[in-house]
């Protein structure tokens, strides 16, 4: 049965969502929005029986989305290359990345939400048990828009709950085939719901008082919206991950070449549209011009291309016109304000959005904003002092990732006590993190509820209960005689 929207909700809108391949233009889906009351709906008819089956049984059904998978990993792949832009070796990657996570889940909801039951007196117990929250609403961003929605998705599911899973309006496909695949899987149909849709149906979803939560991975402008409106309703969870703008340290490495290495990894995989991303590069001033050499050799050196090219590219296009127009905008205006191009951000190909990896001295800008260029676009900042590398790395408002390449154990230790980030690495890029670590960040990055490891944390609640096997009762003090 649809549900009414109030006056207060947004309303959805009826323009057809279609999604086009980066590289190409090509139409490769295309549907009408779905409706976010419809579909909460439905999931809140279905997640009770959902939540009464035994925990194994859900296991065993999400094990079995994870063989399903397995078995279509070529064809899901190559959809997330064509629909995203990304290289086709790096979509295998993250199809590795949806089978893991449904063993990472299992054992994260075993260690996470674990039954405990302490004795008491007189016979009495405390045990801890946990129960599912109920509909969650779950959305998924384009950059990895089968990886991130599924590292909710999964341990959702597995604690009990029904999701309404709307993906980014920019990879409706990649979101299809996965709800299909759960489908196929035997998770009930109700208890996993495929919501299609742009901006408006997002909004509904979140405002629909039918959910018990939201589950959200995109922009912290977003996420700052979301907070604001979830502020009325304390009793609906809201968990945020969202974006960064990260800084990677290198000093006193005698490696260059490696540090060069770690610092176009982490700037400009994924064409730069990693949350944990490094935005900016801040080393010693005046020992810093090996370093800045040598990654401009690896510049020089990086394919961009297409998805299926041959040899396989590094890097493949931004996700549409309208991200290459805005990333080329936000490099434009750091050179009106003093920036110095090191190596030019440029349009590679007319009338699609394939941009070269842009490094660019930023030192001398003044106004520097404290946005994430979500794209490939290196800022360096050259510091006089570890101290200044501190408080340069600092000086924002996001908190998700840092790094610091070379140093002694002694500089790591101080990096790592001072730096405010929830990811702080060591020699090691800025991205690419572990499904078996929590996953978040604070700030603008995110609101205290990592994911990935810890996502079981945010898909159960624990309940406390005081427990006797018999009815025995008695007041000691404070009655008249009888």
């Amino acid at each position: 049965m649809m549900q009414a929207v109030s006056e207060e909700q947004p309303r959805v809108t009826q323009t057809e969502i279609v999604s086009t391949e980066p590289a190409t233009g090509a139409v490769l889906w295309r549907g009408m929005p779905g409706d976010p009351a419809e579909e909460v709906a439905g999931a809140r008819a279905a997640w009770a029986d959902w939540a009464s089956r035994p925990l194994s049984v859900r296991v065993e059904t999400l094990r079995r989305y994870a063989n399903v998978v397995r078995a279509k990993a070529e064809p899901f792949a190559d959809l997330i290359a064509r629909e995203t832009g990304k290289p086709l070796w790096e979509a295998r990657t993250e199809i590795e990345t949806v089978i893991g996570k449904v063993d990472i889940s299992v054992g994260a909801y075993a260690e996470r939400t674990a039954q405990r039951r302490m004795e008491g007196a007189m016979g009495a117990r405390t045990a801890v048990r946990h129960k599912p929250h109920g509909v969650m609403a779950v959305l998924g961003p384009f950059n990895f828009p089968a990886h991130l929605p599924n590292g909710h998705i999964v341990p959702a599911l597995i604690a009990g709950n029904a999701i309404v899973f709307k993906p980014s309006e920019k990879t409706p496909a990649t979101g299809a085939m996965l709800i299909a695949c759960l489908h196929e899987a035997g998770v009930p149909t109700g208890v996993a719901r495929f919501l299609p849709g742009g901006p408006a149906e997002g909004a509904a979803l979140a405002a629909d008082p039918g959910i018990d939560g939201l589950l959200f991975t995109g922009s912290s402008r977003a996420g700052l919206a979301l907070h604001r409106q979830f502020a009325e309703t304390p009793n609906r969870l809201l968990a945020l991950e969202l974006g960064g703008n990260n800084p990677l340290v290198v000093w006193d490495t005698p490696d260059i070449h490696s540090a060069a290495v770690i610092a176009v990894q982490s700037a400009f995989l994924t064409a730069g549209q990693r949350c944990t991303a490094a935005r900016r590069l801040i080393v010693r001033d005046g020992a810093h011009q090996p370093l800045i050499d040598e990654i401009r050799k690896l510049i020089g050196r990086i394919i961009v291309g297409s998805p299926h090219d041959s040899p396989a590219p590094f890097m493949g296009p931004v996700i549409d016109n309208a991200a290459a127009d805005a990333i080329e905008e936000r490099f434009l205006g750091l050179i009106m304000r003093g920036g110095r191009a090191i190596n030019h951000l440029q349009r590679l190909v007319p009338g699609r959005p394939f941009l070269s990896p842009a490094l660019i001295d930023v030192t001398s800008v003044s106004r520097r904003e404290d946005e994430e260029i979500f794209g490939p676009v290196l800022q360096v900042i050259r510091v006089p002092d570890f101290d200044a590398a501190i408080t340069e790395a600092n000086a924002t408002r996001y908190g998700l990732s840092a790094a610091l390449v070379g140093g002694a154990p002694e500089l790591y230790d101080r990096f790592w006590a001072n730096v405010r980030a929830g990811i702080v690495n060591w020699n090691r890029p800025t991205n690419g993190a572990s499904g078996k670590a929590p996953f978040g960040g604070v700030g603008l990055s995110g609101n205290h509820r990592p994911s990935a490891y810890y996502a079981a944390d945010y898909c159960a609640y624990p309940v406390v209960s005081t427990e006797t096997e018999q009815v025995r009762a008695s007041i000691g003090v404070g009655l008249r005689d009888a």
